[in-house]
C-alpha cells in the first residue's frame, strides 16, 4: 500500500440558533493566521460540548466555513472573521465545506479488507443459487 489518502469535498448549508454560549465552536485561520498552507480560509478548530453546533451535529472540527449569513469569509483577517460571527445575530446560516476521507489508495495486501460489505457479495450469490435450483427443478419435472 502506498499510504496515500484521497479526499472528496462536499458543501452544506447549516442553520444554527445561537445559544447561551454562542454558536458553540471555535475558529482558526484568516489572511494573517493561515491554518492550512496556502489557504487563508476560516476553519472550525473545536466544537464545544452541548453548544449549538454540537447539538445540531453536522458541523465538524476541520470543516471550512465559506460564508456566514451569505457573507463570504475569503480574504479576511482572523479578528474580522471573529467579529463577523459575534455580530451574526440569533439565527445564523453557515455555508460549510466538509473534507471527507475516501480511504487509502493503492494495492491491498493479502488479509486486508477490501471494503466491500459481505452482504453485497452474498445476496447476489444466494439469488443465483435460487434461480439455478428453480431451473433444475423445472428441468427435472419435464423428464
Amino acid at each position: 500500500m502506498n499510504g496515500r489518502v484521497d479526499y472528496f469535498v462536499t458543501e452544506e448549508e447549516i442553520n444554527l440558533t445561537r445559544g447561551p454560549s454562542g454558536l458553540g465552536f471555535n475558529i482558526v485561520g484568516g489572511t494573517d493566521q493561515q491554518y492550512v498552507s496556502n489557504d487563508s480560509g476560516i476553519y472550525v478548530s473545536r466544537i464545544k460540548e452541548n453548544g449549538a453546533a454540537a447539538l445540531d451535529g453536522r458541523l465538524q472540527e476541520g470543516d471550512k466555513i465559506l460564508s456566514v449569513n451569505g457573507r463570504d469569509l475569503r480574504n479576511l483577517l482572523h479578528q474580522d472573521a471573529v467579529d463577523l460571527f459575534r455580530n451574526a445575530g440569533y439565527a445564523v446560516s453557515l455555508r460549510v465545506q466538509h473534507r471527507v476521507q475516501n480511504g487509502p489508495i493503492g494495492h491491498r495486501s493479502e488479509g486486508e479488507p477490501s471494503g466491500i460489505p459481505i452482504a453485497l457479495v452474498l445476496v447476489p450469490v444466494f439469488a443465483l443459487t435460487m434461480v439455478a435450483a428453480w431451473a433444475f427443478m423445472r428441468y427435472r419435472q419435464q423428464l
